[in-house]
């Protein structure tokens, strides 16, 4: 897979050097394409790279450590001046902020370590500078964009991981990389949070527990208080029905015994009649005896009389005739009669004599009764009375459970004494006093735990179902950066077999541990003259092999390369001829085929150009000062 192209090419038209390193003042003109700066060495070649490099951003070279270091001798202060080349191409500016056709950037550098950028006389800051030319995809700190001095082998040295990164950068793949970091990061950040927000739940279940014991004791005591304020309110209306069942008997009672006493009233009353009616009736039955005693004391009388004739009439011995006969017979007669009337007399006497006595049996019956009922009576006015005094006691007391009643509330039916549930009562305050002290704002502090520990429990899920997202989403990154970076592998590896094809080697590029970023790396592997392909490093290889390996592979990487500008400081070192001029044609030939690519490449040895387009510039040490001279011809051979 190739890298992505930068949206419009910038080419360098010029770079200007004042005080520069072993320069007081020169201009020196690029073209695109080939640009070939060539000279003795000590000229000042590494020079005109350094100042590109320092202009471009880059704070370190390999030469000086101290941007101060590149000031010429003698001199305060140094400027090198990057003139670029603006002009639209395909109706669009490549730095579309500037309306000029050039574009002039300039980097000053004091003795005392300061520095300043200005764009077209106007100061800005490196951070401008360098956001510009990353949007170009020019990084002077990538040695795979720009490789000064002895940084062939320095690339030969470096790590795997580092070579991986360099190459991600010059492609255009680091988002790529910048990506699957963020998603690391991303998901680093919600394995932490979710991990202190485990740790926070669990301390929130902790103490949700310890509120939650508290808040059950809590509601255990305020149902055993409620209960007990119930039972509070039942043994005072235990109390008040009691009264109220008391006094209710005591009036039924008085009721009963008002009602007993009103029927013995009546009954005395009766009873009174029933004697007033017997004495009346024995009283007449008494002169109805007078007067059959009268009767019968007369008849005896006349008896008597009869008797004494009739004695004398015998003593005379005289037998009756004539109307003394008639008159004996007569008293015969009257003496029957009289007889008769004594006997029925009698008789009746004797009945009168049972009926009074019957009448005088009732009445002192009568009177027997009366007098009970007069003593019942009494007693039961003494037992009214002795009710009403109770009644009386007993709604004093009903009158002072009044507060009481209004202090219950409702009322409670209940068959239970006082005693009994007081004895409740009393248990109920033992339980409470076993639950201890509670404080009162266990229920509101159990609730906010409580919801504390529920949006702990629910970020918690949201978090390991985003942590899953994020570690899916982190794999699918890494999956497409590694298909990115195999496919790119897959591009550049014929390019790299072909170009060591030409000088008798081969050799392949691979990835490594592409499961990890971190340890991820890329190796070149190189052998030459049919032996074994080894892994390029700093002790298996020659210097002259390992330059080769690497600008194979550099060449083999120009076509999927971001940047538009390109250098290469002594790219032949350590070459033989031949490997030199073979390498220096295939340069040639991808450069010719790159558009829009501006070249550098600086060396110190003669080069011979047939049929290739290059710019060359020519340096030399005049003096101690640097001058620069184009060549427009370069002969075979010549220089």
């Amino acid at each position: 897979m190739s890298g992505k192209k930068s949206k419009a090419s910038v080419t360098i038209n010029e770079i200007i050097l004042e005080n520069f390193m072993s320069y007081e003042y020169a201009r020196i003109p690029l073209k695109p394409g080939l640009n070939i700066i060539c000279g003795p060495n000590g000229a000042g070649k590494s020079s005109i790279l350094i100042a590109i490099s320092v202009v471009l951003g880059q704070t370190y070279t390999e030469r000086s450590r101290k941007l101060s270091d590149l000031i010429r001798h003698g001199k305060e202060i140094a400027r090198a001046t990057l003139i670029f080349d603006n002009k639209p191409k395909d109706g669009k500016k490549p730095i579309p902020f500037i309306k000029s056709d050039t574009f002039m950037l300039s980097r000053y550098l004091r003795k005392d370590g300061s520095y300043w950028y200005e764009a077209d006389y106007h100061e800005i800051d490196k951070s401008q500078v360098i956001r510009l030319f990353r949007e170009f995809g020019i990084n002077p700190d990538n040695m795979l964009i720009i490789m000064h001095q002895n940084m062939v082998e320095e690339f030969s040295i470096i790590s795997p991981q580092e070579k991986l990164k360099m190459v991600e950068e010059a492609v255009g793949f680091q988002d790529y990389r910048r990506k699957i970091l963020e998603a690391e990061d991303k998901l680093s950040g919600l394995i932490s949070e979710e991990e202190s927000t485990l740790k926070a739940l669990e301390s929130a279940e902790q103490t949700l527990n310890y509120w939650k014991e508290v808040y059950e004791k809590s509601l255990i005591r305020k149902e055993l208080i409620t209960k007990k304020g119930f039972l509070e309110r039942e043994a005072i209306w235990a109390q008040i029905i009691k009264h109220e069942r008391i006094l209710s008997s005591l009036k039924d009672k008085l009721k009963n015994k008002v009602k007993i006493f009103e029927d013995i009233e009546s009954r005395i009353e009766q009873t009174k009649e029933f004697i007033k009616k017997s004495y009346e009736k024995i009283t007449l039955q008494k002169m109805e005896q007078r007067k059959l005693y009268y009767s019968l004391l007369e008849l005896e009388k006349a008896i008597t009389e009869i008797q004494v004739t009739e004695s004398l009439l015998n003593q005379l011995n005289v037998e009756p005739t004539g109307r003394l006969a008639e008159k004996v017979k007569s008293f015969n007669n009257s003496k029957r009669e009289i007889e008769d009337k004594i006997s029925k007399i009698q008789i009746e006497l004797s009945n009168l004599d049972k009926e009074i006595n019957l009448s005088l049996e009732k009445y002192v019956n009568h009177r027997v009764n009366e007098a009970l009922l007069n003593f019942r009576k009494k007693n039961l006015e003494d037992e009214i009375d002795d009710i009403k005094r109770e009644i009386e006691d007993e709604e004093k007391k009903f009158d002072e459970l009044a507060p009481l009643m209004e202090k219950a509330g409702k009322r409670i039916e209940t068959e239970r004494n006082f005693i009994e549930i007081d004895a409740e009562i009393k248990i109920l305050d033992a339980q409470i006093q076993s639950l201890g002290a509670i404080p009162e704002e266990a229920e509101e502090m159990y609730k906010a735990y409580l919801k504390t520990f529920n949006e702990l429990k629910e970020r918690a899920g949201i978090l390991s179902e985003n942590r899953k997202r994020a570690s899916l989403e982190l794999d699918e990154r890494k999956e497409v950066w590694r298909k990115v970076l195999q496919k790119l592998i897959d591009e550049v590896n014929p390019s790299y077999q072909s170009i060591l094809s030409k000088i008798n080697a081969s050799g392949s590029v691979r990835l490594i541990d592409l499961e990890d970023l971190e340890t991820a790396g890329l190796e070149l592997l190189v052998g030459f003259r049919g032996s074994m392909q080894y892994v390029l490093d700093a002790y298996t290889q020659s210097g002259g092999e390992r330059t080769v390996a690497i600008m194979a592979f550099l060449l083999s990487l120009q076509q999927h390369i971001m940047s538009p500008f390109r250098a290469v400081d002594e790219f032949d070192v350590h070459m033989d001829p031949r490997n030199r001029e073979a390498i220096f044609k295939v340069i040639a030939s991808t450069i010719k085929e790159s558009k829009d690519v501006q070249y550098l490449m600086i060396t110190p040895s003669q080069i011979a150009i047939t049929e290739h387009d290059a710019h060359v510039i020519l340096v030399q040490n005049v003096q101690g000062k640097s001058e620069v001279k184009v060549v427009r011809e370069f002969a075979k051979g010549k220089g």
